[in-house]
């Protein structure tokens, strides 16, 4: 069992380049800027949370983020689990995303239930629809549809007009049994989203989606007193007090959650409810969130939805995080039995917590982020090739005695976690 204090916290900011570009209302997005936080205990059990930071989901941004993050993890390294937690919280209102990794890192330290799913299990995504010419959209629907999905996700909220005659024309291609979920990306005005709303054909339509700004609830109002299809609010909610104000306005049929506004894991699970105690159906899921973010919603999700969630931002980048990505088969991705137990070390010097992780049955990866360390070990013939996790370049593990700029004495593990060769013992040896 990990002991209950917060030992270290590593960080990496990086960027994944998507395959598509994800289309939005505000602009097409063409990589995540996501933030991975490792937090480790005294004993090298570790756990990693994430943050993907689109502003226009947050008010937050990539350096705001980077800057926090660091600063809050000054703050809370050699805390108790749950000081570290209560601490971190203290900046959920201005860094909900950058709170969110730290605190669900801690969370999956703490080997929080909802992330031990049991036996295998499946859990049913929506699809989304990328195609903006007929004939793109009547193969790609096709294409969703046979391969198993029955909700796809349509982008709307640039024209009112293009977006209506586009949606009819989406309508008109879909199979029995596939419906569409409209999202508006709090890309319209008040009239044009109470026009959107009061005109689109409900045949087929299982929602429509924040069409007007997150903070305009006037407009979303006269949306939810218009509307002749389901109405649901997204960027909108935050945490309880937008959730029973949803409840209070009335005519919103659906409201969607985020893990990462959410703070933390318990959190999303109470407002889940919250949804449902205030007769709301909830959605969940985050487009825009790598494998990390997406796993933990799904194991969320197994537990809370009964409806496509869209946490499927793990399927857009290039290259997964996971060593063994999410695989997605009839419309549902598969999560694993159990919690992965991998763990990925951002500067890992001589592999020491590596070594650890090891003996506990972690598949292990470290990274050193050193230019000169990368051109020896090149040179050395030691890599390995790229992660599987960051893609940085691997090295067999190896200890070095220099004198005089030579190299005195090398030895080379060849089987990864062991530390027989490199050991004090091995090297205090020949150091004579």
């Amino acid at each position: 069992m990990p002991t209950d204090r917060i030992a270290g916290i590593r960080l990496e900011r990086l960027q994944l380049p998507l395959t598509i570009p994800y289309k939005l209302a505000f602009g097409p997005v063409t990589a995540f800027d996501t933030v991975i936080a490792e937090v480790v205990d005294e004993d090298g059990n570790t756990g990693l949370g994430e943050a993907t930071i689109l502003t226009g989901y947050t008010p937050e941004t990539i350096d705001g983020c980077w800057q926090s993050i660091q600063r809050i993890a000054s703050e809370i390294t050699g805390a108790s689990f749950e000081a570290a937690k209560a601490a971190a919280f203290e900046h959920h209102h201005d860094a909900p995303f950058t709170v969110t990794a730290l605190v669900t890192a801690v969370e999956m330290l703490e080997r929080h239930p909802v992330l031990s799913p049991g036996d295998n299990i499946d859990v049913p995504l929506l699809a989304i629809l990328s195609a903006s010419d007929e004939e793109g959209i009547a193969k790609e629907v096709a294409a969703h549809a046979g391969a198993g999905y029955t909700t796809i996700k349509v982008k709307i909220g640039w024209d009112v007009d293009d977006d209506l005659k586009r949606t009819a024309f989406i309508q008109s291609c879909l199979p029995k049994g596939v419906k569409i979920r409209i999202d508006g990306n709090q890309g319209f005005s008040k009239e044009d989203g109470v026009k959107f709303a009061s005109s689109v054909n409900p045949e087929n339509v299982e929602l429509l989606e924040q069409p007007c700004h997150m903070d305009d609830w006037d407009a979303s109002k006269a949306i939810a007193d218009a509307t002749n299809v389901p109405f649901m609010l997204d960027e909108s909610i935050y945490g309880e007090r937008e959730i029973e104000r949803a409840a209070e306005m009335g005519g919103v049929s659906y409201i969607k959650l985020k893990l990462m506004k959410a703070g933390s894991i318990d959190n999303l699970l109470k407002q889940l409810q919250l949804i449902r105690d205030l007769g709301i159906k909830p959605v969940l899921g985050n487009g825009v969130a790598a494998d990390l973010g997406c796993w933990m919603e799904c194991c969320v999700a197994h537990r809370m939805i009964d409806n496509a969630g869209e946490m499927n931002g793990f399927l857009k980048p290039t290259q997964p995080l996971f060593r063994d990505p999410m695989r997605v088969t009839g419309g549902n991705v598969r999560l694993p039995a159990g919690m992965p137990k991998r763990a990925a070390e951002v500067g890992s010097g001589k592999g020491y917590l590596l070594a650890v992780l090891d003996r506990l049955g972690w598949e292990t990866y470290g990274i050193e982020i050193s230019d000169t360390a990368a051109d020896f070990v090149e040179k050395a013939g030691l890599g390995l090739g790229p992660a599987p996790i960051f893609g940085h370049l691997r090295s067999q593990r190896f200890a070095l005695i220099a004198k005089d700029g030579e190299v005195a004495f090398l030895a080379v593990e060849e089987t990864p976690g062991e530390a027989t060769k490199t050991g004090a013992a091995a090297i205090l040896e020949a150091l004579g």
